[in-house]
């Protein structure tokens, strides 16, 4: 595993090239960064399976009981089984980093996601997310717990406020995604809707508790097309703008950092999180090739 250096996460990289390093290079992948060694960091959607890249029948994927069945089953040996299956799956498309598993609860049986996540009482989703990612990650892949929080609304899904008071949004909504940090879970999504009034990928939640209280190490990756401004999300805790390349991100990031309305204290922490986590997939090593 590559060690990154906490004081300086991007050694010869300039600021313009750090704030595009953070700023996705794809649809599904992250920039690369030859100038460090770094190939690009692939990722795939599928709780229930590794769709890979690809969006055609000629490249089939391994389909699984979805995750609320997973749940039912109460057995966290079986799906940490599972989550080792999916491992393998991603491993054989070239893929790094699952985009999975989806924290959110059931809270209403409109909601037509409800199929992606685990169940509607919160121990039991930490339990078995947990033992999710504990297989996941045992095949050196990246597990993403998503989506924080507060996304169990279908209605207005990309632009609600959800409205939770603290002792419910501790015992309720976050108490999964803190169990998924104390198993190791390497990458965290932000959701797309507001909590209170902020947008998650602007949200002081992804400092306190995510990345404070519970000493979060990993990279907190947005949803796809969650970063909807330069300043409040480049000076926030989410650190990797995708899909890429993103609009307010890039050189109109780097531009904020050099006139102070941005930390590029900030920024670093984003590079820093990013290396991090390419190292434990492996993508400062020559790429895989995948299985015929």
């Amino acid at each position: 595993m590559t060690t990154i250096d906490s004081a300086d996460p991007g050694p010869g990289l300039d600021l313009d090239a750090r704030a595009r390093l953070v700023s996705g290079g794809g649809v599904f992948r992250t920039g690369a960064e030859p100038a460090l060694g770094m190939r690009a960091i692939v990722t795939s959607d599928g709780p229930i399976g590794v769709r890979g890249e690809r969006w055609d029948e000629s490249d089939t994927a391994l389909a699984l009981p979805s995750p609320t069945a997973m749940a039912a089953s109460w057995d966290e040996d079986l799906v940490a089984e599972l989550g080792a299956l999916l491992a393998a799956e991603a491993r054989r498309k070239g893929v790094d980093m699952l985009l999975a598993p989806t924290l959110n609860l059931h809270r209403s049986p409109f909601a037509g996601r409800n199929f992606e996540c685990f169940s509607e009482d919160p121990l039991l989703t930490a339990r078995i997310g947990a033992a999710y990612i504990a297989g996941v990650q045992g095949g050196g892949v990246a597990a993403t717990a998503k989506h924080f929080v507060g996304n169990e609304s279908e209605t207005e899904r990309l632009t609600m406020t959800a409205r939770i008071d603290e002792r419910t949004l501790r015992e309720v909504y976050l108490a999964p995604f803190e169990a998924a940090v104390r198993a190791g879970v390497w990458a965290v999504m932000s959701a797309y809707n507001g909590v209170n009034g902020e947008p998650m990928s602007e949200s002081r939640l992804l400092a306190e508790p995510l990345k404070g209280e519970w000493g979060f190490d990993g990279l907190v990756v947005s949803d796809w097309g969650a970063v909807r401004s330069t300043e409040a999300t480049g000076g926030a805790a989410v650190d990797l703008a995708m899909p890429g390349p993103n609009e307010h991100w890039g050189e109109r990031l780097a531009a904020a950092v050099r006139d102070g309305r941005v930390l590029a204290a900030a920024l670093d922490d984003k590079v820093r999180r990013l290396l991090r986590r390419a190292g434990r997939v492996g993508a400062f090593d020559p790429p895989p090739a995948p299985d015929p």
